[in-house]
């Protein structure tokens, strides 16, 4: 029995779909690496940082960079990467973090969040973790982009509700993959943003990097002209 969400059973073949593959090669990682800018000098927690792709982007551009993960397997991934000297710890984005008060400039969390049924707990040990004037960069999938999907495979959700949502990935090594999330409405991740303190500074709906069109010419089409995820900048 295949069990959701089940990161170190399949942890190298997500890894390796991570790294290569149009979604989060050349969608979302180009754009939670714009909308960090100029990161040299700054301390970064990756919340959820996987196998260490983004991690090692952030550490290429000069900040200095820590991160945790629920799966140990996807840490040994990352630590194969980046080295006995990095920072990384086996820990839950729904639990207390392990971290001292004030300790970072930005948390950034790629596709993490949306694993979590309440926000709430763990944008309040964000923001504790964050430096005065810190910022959290989050990418999440899109509510429409789920609700529209559902719709599709013909379930009939109510998008204004906060419901579980399960599915089955292939990777391209044929590997089967499931995955669980929750789906929430735009207003419920605003809301829980301003309950938690922050302020919200960016919201983004980007588009693909310009390469992945020779790449990958469906999927760019599907990535430019649909929503799929989306992106938040807050300030602490």
């Amino acid at each position: 029995m295949t069990l959701a969400n089940d990161y170190d059973s399949f942890a190298k073949a997500y890894a390796d779909d991570n790294e290569t593959g149009v979604n989060n090669a050349y969608y979302e990682r180009p754009a939670m690496l714009a909308l960090a800018g100029d990161v040299a000098g700054r301390r970064i927690l990756d919340a959820g940082c996987g196998a260490g792709p983004l991690f090692a982007a952030l550490r290429e551009r000069g900040a200095t960079v820590s991160g945790f993960d629920k799966s140990a397997g996807m840490l040994e991934l990352a630590r194969r990467r980046l080295g006995d000297d990095a920072d990384l710890r086996v820990a839950d984005l729904a639990d207390p973090l392990p971290y001292e008060d004030d300790s970072f400039d930005d948390v950034v969390a790629s596709l993490s969040m949306h694993y979590l049924r309440d926000w709430g707990p763990t944008l309040a040990e964000i923001r504790r973790v964050l430096k005065p004037g810190g910022r959290f960069l989050m990418s999440t999938n899109h509510p429409t982009a789920e609700y529209c999907i559902a719709r599709m495979n013909g379930q009939r959700p109510d998008y204004f509700a906060t419901y579980e949502n399960t599915g089955e990935w292939t990777t391209a090594t044929g590997q089967t993959i499931v995955l669980t999330n929750w789906n929430r409405p735009l207003h419920a991740m605003t809301d829980a943003f301003t309950a938690a303190g922050f302020r919200i500074s960016v919201i983004s709906e980007p588009q693909p990097a310009p390469e992945a069109r020779e790449l990958f010419p469906d999927a760019y089409h599907l990535l430019a002209t649909a929503p799929s995820f989306l992106f938040f900048v807050l300030a602490a």
